[in-house]
């Protein structure tokens, strides 16, 4: 099992309803990869947060973070449904993977098995 953390930050002009339909689309594609979505943990919504500086002329965004837990070695389809998506939506994203000790302290795995090396 692998854990990502995935940071999305959309256009803070964007309602809550929109922002929960990016959010669907979103979990459904991470479930259609085979990952899922911890229900203890689901999503973080750090709501809207100014940014340090301008970005596309705007100076705030809405924040959420997701922890994911999948088989799968990538996000790439995930990934790229971001990256392609319209920048009126979303601004920035962020995918890292959690080292094992890190996911297993955050009760998102078993005990720490070590990484695959090769």
């Amino acid at each position: 099992m692998r854990v990502y953390e995935l940071m999305i930050i959309y256009n803070g002009d964007l309602d809550e309803e929109a922002v929960a339909a990016w959010q669907t689309q979103v979990t459904t594609n991470i479930e259609a990869e085979g990952g899922r979505i911890p229900t203890v943990f689901d999503t973080e919504p750090w709501g809207r947060r100014r940014f340090a500086y301008q970005i596309d002329h705007k100076w705030e965004g809405f924040y959420v973070v997701l922890e994911v837990v999948t088989e799968a070695n990538d996000l790439d389809s995930t990934d790229r449904i971001l990256r392609l998506a319209d920048r009126s939506d979303v601004v920035r994203h962020k995918i890292m993977r959690l080292p094992d000790d890190e996911a297993a302290r955050r009760g998102l795995i078993g005990e720490a098995e070590p990484a695959d090396v090769g």
